[in-house]
């Protein structure tokens, strides 16, 4: 019954907000719903405009989980290399940290004019975006696995390489999906803003077009389906990391 109830204060959370937002739009009135469209605007255009929609979501979707796939390999080896090497650290983390502070829509044309419009500028943005967290939080976990258990298996005589197959990469596997829940949030960002600077196709390009045409519940509509889609890869991967570490839930779901 509690599994039940659980997400019940979301829900209510969530129609509290979407009341209160059809009351404010109501209440501006017809001229600022051209602006903001109102919840049953908005559901109405997820009818009307499906397939547009669900077109555009197919473009964006393939750019995101491509997208996830590039920035979780190259955040894991990015974070594995730092964690082996202190003067690959000193000399790339430095840079990482940089490449985040760098506005999205300063380097996405730049790309565009390099690699062309179609999909693989739109990866390389999400990567970007997408890629730090996974390396933060991976580095963070590789370095506080328990140095108990690393000396443990010097007494063993293992190498240096067995250690971090057999302990340190999987006691730091939880902060690795932590890092990937992350990412998962903010790659939906990036794919939109790669969608602006030079698209013709996706979500993000329906948002763009669709305030100078006046249609807010369609852009809005996109938005709604951009942030279901983030929520969805947020609890697939959660679903995931439970079915993959089930000995990392353990010890919280026995009882006191």
């Amino acid at each position: 019954m509690r599994r039940v109830l659980r997400p019940l204060p979301a829900v209510l959370l969530l129609l509290a907000l979407i009341g209160i937002w059809e009351l404010y739009v109501d209440l501006k009135g017809q001229t600022f719903s051209l602006i903001l469209a109102s919840p049953h605007q908005v559901a109405k255009s997820l009818f009307t405009d499906r397939s547009l929609l669900w077109s555009s979501f197919l473009v964006t979707a393939r750019e995101v989980l491509l997208g996830i796939l590039v920035a979780t390999v190259i955040g894991t080896a990015g974070a594995v290399g730092i964690h082996f090497s202190p003067t690959l650290r000193r000399a790339t983390y430095p840079l990482m940290v940089a490449s985040q502070a760098v506005p999205v829509p300063v380097f996405a044309p730049v790309l565009a004019f390099w690699l062309g419009f179609g999909i693989l500028p739109k990866l390389v943005v999400v990567a970007i975006v997408s890629f730090f967290s996974i390396v933060v939080t991976l580095t963070a976990g590789l370095d506080a696995v328990d140095p108990d258990l690393i000396k443990l298996m010097r007494t063993f005589d293992a190498s240096r390489l067995r250690t971090f197959r057999h302990v340190e990469f999987p006691s730091a596997l939880p902060s690795l999906f932590a890092g990937a829940k992350i990412a998962v949030a903010v790659s939906v960002i990036g794919a939109v803003f790669a969608e602006w600077t030079g698209s013709n196709s996706g979500l993000g390009y329906v948002i763009l077009v669709s305030g100078p045409q006046l249609l807010a519940a369609r852009g809005v509509a996109a938005t709604v389906i951009l942030s279901l889609f983030a929520v969805a890869l947020f609890a697939g991967l959660a679903l995931l990391e439970r079915f993959a570490l089930p000995w990392a839930y353990r010890s919280a779901e026995v009882p006191a």
